[in-house]
């Protein structure tokens, strides 16, 4: 009886003790996360202090009037005020959002054409050497891009000469000094730039489509026109929002181009935020319009990038 009576607590406490399936579960998958976050911890240090840290202190500056040594002094939103009353400034956003029809709609259109004539025409080894050359232009620093292109595009530059052999003299000028195509000439350089970059994702996107697709629209008597708008165009909604997402950012965020080959002239007509920002917080001292004006200008490619990112989001047809 003594026995049998002391033995039952033994089996309860034995019970009690015992991890039960699914907290022995919960401690595995705790201890493999707990692994995988020191696996990821100094990522997200670095990613903290050199990108999160900065985007903070950005918005703070922002709020303040500082010429980035003095005594700060609270402004609140006056620098916001600012960016959207200044005439100046507004011009010089909407430069930006000019350059986006140069550097983001005409690479990815040409790049949709191109990819499908690469596609069609090249094979093996001549097939990559075309690739190459497309791509060629984004490996190329943009300081070089800029300083080539500033010769290309000068008075006497091979374009104007080539202008002049043809007895179309008159239309030769300093296609990046003259206030009416200055703006349009750095689109120019930066479709250039981009274009490759878009051809080689979009050919890289058609090379995975099923070539059954492809078969089944000739067997309904569909055309090559017919074939890339029911088949290729679709089958590359992911390719064609990577494209305009990494375009409008450069777009937006341009700055090597337009600093190389214009320096934001004549006037204000090819000023961009990026060179706007980095004129006001170390040529002007004006810090806080300075970050208030990045802040805008984060928040416009905000508006831009997340309704594309919604769109081309999903699974490919």
């Amino acid at each position: 009886m003594t026995s049998a009576l002391g033995s039952a607590p033994t089996g309860r406490d034995d019970r009690r003790v015992r991890p039960t399936p699914t907290r022995a579960h919960r401690l595995r998958w705790a201890r493999v996360a707990g692994t995988g976050w020191l696996y990821v911890l100094p990522a997200l240090v670095m990613y903290a202090v050199f990108v999160l840290r900065p985007l903070v202190l950005t918005f703070q500056y922002s709020l303040y009037d500082w010429n980035g040594i003095g005594v700060a002094r609270w402004a609140g939103l006056d620098n916001y005020v600012t960016v959207f009353t200044d005439s100046d400034l507004l011009k010089i956003i909407g430069n930006a959002v000019v350059l986006i029809v140069f550097f983001s709609f005409i690479p990815v259109v040409l790049g949709l054409l191109v990819a499908s004539m690469v596609r069609r025409i090249t094979t093996g080894a001549f097939g990559t050497v075309v690739r190459t050359i497309l791509f060629l232009p984004q490996v190329i620093p943009l300081v070089a891009a800029g300083i080539a292109w500033s010769w290309l595009l000068s008075s006497n530059g091979l374009i104007n000469q080539a202008l002049r052999a043809v007895g179309l003299g008159g239309v030769a000028r300093a296609w990046l000094g003259d206030f009416d195509t200055a703006l349009p000439a750095v689109g120019v350089i930066g479709a250039w730039v981009l274009l490759g970059l878009c051809t080689i994702l979009l050919v890289t996107g058609m090379s995975k489509i099923d070539p059954a697709l492809y078969e089944a629209a000739r067997l309904d008597g569909a055309g090559p026109v017919r074939e890339f708008l029911a088949v290729t165009l679709p089958s590359l909604r992911q390719e064609i929002g990577v494209c305009l997402t990494v375009t409008i950012i450069a777009a937006l965020a341009s700055f090597d181009i337009v600093y190389i080959s214009t320096s934001g002239g004549p006037g204000l007509q090819t000023t961009v935020p990026g060179l706007e920002i980095y004129r006001l917080a170390f040529s002007q001292r004006q810090v806080g319009l300075a970050s208030a004006l990045a802040v805008v200008l984060m928040l416009l490619v905000l508006v831009c990038v997340l309704p594309i990112q919604r769109l081309t989001r999903g699974e490919k047809p």
